[in-house]
């Protein structure tokens, strides 16, 4: 579809493929002033909390080449495109820009583990191939464009990981990202506010399936979860990973500080150790391997970049401080992933063991129920402390510490002087969990 263009004393008539001939010469875009470096294209957005469209003069003296805007603005800078809708611009810019490869395109989307298993797909991908993948986790309404902008020519696979907090949202993203291929990690609890129900997260994510059924895609599939199989009806491409009966299979080996894994089945790899704390990873790992195999990437190349992939950002990371081993997973948290996390703790070998919870966000009126069934499932294991931050835990009973914030339960953290422990701090995002350490 083409973008309507107002018209401007100098872009006059201008449609979407003029608009990508001036992105060809400026492909670098920009939605953040204080990220502008001269040459760039400013696309002025506007939400709840912010308008782009104020920042245009700033933009045009820090030497933007052009901006993007839908509103009025004083003078008549050549630089100034203006158009009916400067985010519907930017998403057709970047569907315009997808149209031009005929390469893999491989969308992730999930409730739990997709930042993870995109950061593991592309360690193994771009041991052979020249990938572009989401950055960080860019990957809402105006970070999926950015990053398909962001692929160049000499592009052989690209990674785009989808996010989604209601019905709609993966269906739209699919129609400028035109995926090849689709990996739903799984469909739990999480962002329940927008999407109601869990029957709606499985309609909500299973968005992809549809696009890649409609469209002779393939899927790659965790076979353990059934509903997967169930919601992957009538698609005709699936290569199936799991624990059995699947192409590509792999088991955890217990009692390990690291995941480890034993390769069953699919390729010859004995095992792999990764630096991932958490058998809860083992579907990530397992879907590099079934895409890393697709694709034909040697199995050495899959197990050396397996292993040598180190987590960030909060994300499945194991911390030594103060003679204390801190499982730090703190970047997002709902009650689905915040299960999977009590319970790989709890399996873990020792007794000093510290809980550090943040609440979770997004539970609309599930709120009270899905955080005292975090409570329930802390009370079936023992623990030296449990620490819990945040309005969800407040509203719940619980024979536990509690703090309004991370900072508070921080503060307590340095008062104990603890050594040789064990601890797990996890919560949702705006929680800043990981603030506990500082």
């Amino acid at each position: 579809m083409e973008a309507f263009f107002a018209p401007h004393p100098l872009f006059l008539n201008m449609q979407i493929h003029e608009l990508y001939s001036i992105y060809l010469k400026h492909p670098t875009l920009v939605t953040d002033t204080r990220k502008l470096q001269p040459g760039s294209l400013f696309f002025a957005l506007k939400g709840p909390h912010f308008n782009g469209n104020h920042f245009i003069n700033q933009a045009l003296e820090k030497g933007a080449a052009y901006c993007i805007t839908d509103e009025d603005t004083s003078g008549a800078d050549e630089r100034i495109i203006r158009v009916s809708d400067s985010l519907l611009t930017l998403q057709d810019l970047a569907e315009y820009h997808r149209l031009q490869f005929k390469i893999p395109f491989i969308a992730i989307t999930g409730s739990n583990g997709k930042t993870t298993t995109k950061e593991l797909v592309h360690a193994v991908l771009s041991t052979t191939f020249k990938t572009y993948t989401t950055q960080g986790n860019l990957n809402n309404h105006i970070g999926i464009p950015l990053t398909l902008l962001s692929i160049k020519q000499d592009a052989e696979m690209a990674i785009i990981e989808m996010g989604a907090n209601h019905a709609q949202e993966i269906k739209g993203y699919c129609q400028y990202t035109r995926p090849t291929h689709g990996l739903i990690t799984n469909c739990g609890k999480a962002h329940l506010e927008g999407f109601g129900s869990v029957e709606g997260v499985l309609k909500a994510k299973g968005e992809l399936y549809d696009y890649l059924r409609m469209h002779d895609g393939s899927i790659f599939i965790f076979n353990d979860l059934d509903y997967l199989k169930e919601m992957s009806t009538g698609i005709k491409n699936k290569i199936i990973y799991g624990t059995k009966q699947a192409d590509y299979t792999g088991i955890a080996l217990d009692n390990q500080e690291m995941l480890c894994i034993k390769v069953t089945g699919g390729a010859s790899i004995n095992q792999i150790q990764t630096q991932l704390v958490g058998n809860y990873n083992l579907p990530n790992v397992l879907a590099a391997i079934s895409i890393g195999k697709t694709f034909k990437v040697p199995d050495e190349s899959i197990k050396q970049s397996l292993e040598a992939y180190t987590p960030g950002n909060s994300r499945s990371q194991l911390v030594n401080k103060n003679g204390n081993k801190i499982i730090l997973d703190a970047y997002n948290a709902n009650p689905s992933s915040m299960k999977l996390a009590i319970e790989n703790f709890a399996s873990l070998p020792g007794n000093n063991k510290i809980v550090f919870l943040g609440s979770m966000m997004e539970m609309g009126d599930a709120s009270d129920f899905e955080h005292a069934a975090i409570i329930d499932l802390l009370l079936k294991n023992k623990w030296e402390y449990v620490v819990l931050a945040g309005p969800g835990f407040k509203e719940v009973p619980a024979p536990f510490i509690h703090f309004n914030n991370s900072t508070e339960a921080g503060a307590w953290l340095k008062e104990q002087n603890f050594t040789h422990k064990q601890v797990l701090i996890k919560g949702s995002r705006s929680m800043q969990m990981e603030k506990i350490l500082e």
